[in-house]
């Protein structure tokens, strides 16, 4: 009961309450020519990686412990079975494998400690993996929740107040998301007067894990729907209303921070240029449209670059690559060195190989990784110099690193010739040996990130089921270090929410027990079920970062649950308050409405 004011004096399944406050919500209320409230319900979703959680440990005679897992953070894995099993963090050396999926669902402990333990005990190597049916079961889906929204606007579209009461399914111990659902649910409007309310609640069910942008597609699909019925009853246009009130630099989100430059405004401005937005629609065809938001994150990170003797660079990271960090990190190492891209051999480095680093997650692998590469980038670049000075008997300010090479200044030019890093590697033994660099950085300054997406579907009136017909992803990217891979990242996210919204629950029976516990009966979106989903990238640079880098993984998950409900009334009339909209509750929807053909 940790916030409950006055403190509970009778046991209660409420672990915490959280809140946020802004400006005077009474008074902003009556400021408002229009107020809508409404409630909305999620089922709690899985992850849905392809890999199982698996794990191969193996402790020797003097309790060395060797831990290979599929994880996305091995450092934090390290830490947590050190302490479950009374273990010298020293001793324990965690490698993580290559991840098939994780997307949050990968950053706790499940079967590890257990290995560890069965290999001390059997003194050999010790081999766990679960099933489909135990990943389902004993791994942590995201939370089911009940979210209440209240939006005041005036007549002519202007966000005055807003509230919200977000109740966020824990499961049976506590650690639901809701504390970020609370901070994103407004976070992507401009508003003066906001009041916004979370409880963490202890259920019987799997105790949830983190899912991509954890707790804010939840409260944003609410907001998202509540924000389309405005735009409605006032006669705006949509993107017009979310324009009016978007958060811009210098906006004040109700969590706290003051925005610097982000890139709202922009995403909303290329959907609405795009061909998608004014193509023709059929009859139970429809269109709709969500904003979202992802605050983002940096933490410990320590990264390395060693320059081998051929010249090629060896890069080191220390956060899982879990979507196309490897290839990002390269094209930084590459840029700062002036070396060929192809020179760069990047790799994820076990804990006993790199210094520590916080997990990937967060959107901060990629953002806190480059600030790391750049740092170790530096410190070759002085020592390459500091070498030419002595080889050239130069002083410091008659040399310079650029374009790959160290160059001599001034008269010095006529003398010697400029050095590659690549002659520096043939002559590294007679000029002070190895070369290479680290970073080592608590990373600040993670820009946050907003996307808007545009969705065209069709329903099907006899048989209430919902076909995805067109998709369009706007997204500020900051700056996209590997445009290919950024564009991945708002495809899956988008696809993810796709399936959040149509289809994916947790189904539980009168007995209590999971029904649903596998691929067959646990409705993932396939290719099949999708379109090509379009992408736009933003570029709205993050002054805090050296190459503008935003953090992108998290929010494309967080609008598609909101466009789709916006485009379901769009195309059928009624207003979706509960998720998935699956096709028995669409044809029952439908049938009360008396729209049927079934």
């Amino acid at each position: 009961t940790v916030g409950v004011d006055p403190k509970p004096e009778k046991a209660s399944n409420i672990a915490k309450r959280v809140e946020i406050k802004q400006g005077d919500l009474e008074a902003g209320f009556k400021k408002a020519d229009l107020v809508i409230e409404r409630e909305f319900k999620t089922a709690p979703v899985h992850q849905g990686y392809i890999e199982p959680h698996a794990a191969l440990a193996s402790v020797s005679e003097d309790g060395s412990t060797e831990l290979w897992c599929t994880t996305q953070g091995h450092f934090i894995v390290r830490a947590h079975c050190a302490r479950l099993l009374g273990l010298d963090i020293g001793k324990v050396r965690v490698t993580a494998s290559e991840i098939g999926g994780g997307f949050g669902g990968k950053t706790v402990v499940y079967l590890e400690p257990l290995a560890i333990a069965l290999s001390k005990k059997a003194k050999r190597p010790v081999k766990m993996v679960m099933s489909r049916e135990e990943v389902f079961k004993a791994s942590g889906p995201t939370s089911g929740a009940t979210v209440r929204v209240k939006l005041g606007a005036t007549k002519d579209g202007k966000f005055v107040a807003a509230f919200a009461e977000l109740k966020y399914q824990a499961g049976a111990f506590q650690g639901s998301p809701v504390q970020p659902g609370v901070m994103c649910a407004f976070a992507p409007y401009d508003i003066e007067h906001v009041h916004v309310i979370g409880y963490d609640v202890v259920s019987n069910r799997p105790k949830v894990a983190a899912y991509r942008a954890p707790g804010a597609p939840i409260s944003e699909y609410a907001v998202e729907s509540v924000v389309d019925e405005i735009a409605k009853k006032l006669e705006i246009d949509p993107i017009d209303l979310r324009m009016q009130n978007a958060a811009h630099e210098g906006t004040k989100a109700a969590y706290g921070p003051k925005f610097g430059p982000v890139g709202l405004e922009e995403t909303l401005n290329a959907i609405k240029k795009t061909e998608h937005w004014n193509a023709p629609l059929r009859k139970w065809q429809g269109r709709g449209v969500a904003s979202g938001f992802w605050f983002n994150i940096g933490g410990e990170t320590c990264a390395s670059l060693t320059v081998n003797e051929d010249g090629t660079i060896s890069l080191m990271a220390g956060t899982p690559d879990i979507g196309g960090l490897r290839a990002s990190l390269a094209a930084v190492t590459a840029d700062e060195l002036g070396v060929p891209y192809d020179k760069v051999r990047p790799i994820i480095g076990d804990t006993g190989s790199v210094g520590f680093n916080f997990l990937t997650g967060g959107s901060r692998s990629a953002f806190s990784g480059s600030m790391a590469i750049v740092e170790a980038a530096k410190q070759i670049k002085a020592e390459l110099c500091a070498r030419a000075c002595k080889l050239w008997e130069a002083t410091p300010d008659q040399v310079e690193f650029s374009g790959g090479s160290v160059r001599p200044l001034g008269a010095l030019a006529e003398k010697v010739k400029p050095m590659s890093v690549a002659d520096f590697a043939k002559v590294a033994g007679k000029t002070g040996g190895p070369i290479g660099g680290v970073g080592r950085i608590n990373a600040q300054g993670a820009g946050p990130s907003f996307g808007t997406h545009l969705v065209d579907l069709e329903v099907d009136p006899e048989t209430g089921r919902v076909t995805v017909l067109r998709y369009t992803v706007a997204q500020d990217a900051g700056r996209a270090l590997h445009p290919a891979y950024v564009e991945g990242q708002f495809q899956g996210g988008a696809v993810q929410g796709i399936g959040w919204a149509l289809n994916e629950e947790y189904i539980y029976g009168d007995d209590g027990k999971l029904q649903n516990a596998g691929f067959l009966d646990y409705r993932m979106p396939v290719a099949s079920d999708v379109p090509m989903i379009d992408a736009i990238l933003v570029e709205v640079a993050n002054p805090k970062h050296p190459y503008g880098v935003r953090g992108v993984g998290e929010t494309p998950i967080v609008p598609p649950l909101g466009a789709i409900a916006n485009a379901m009334e769009s195309a059928t009339g009624i207003r979706f308050t509960e998720l998935p909209m699956s096709p028995p509750k669409v044809l029952k929807a439908l049938k009360d409405k008396g729209l049927s053909r079934a």
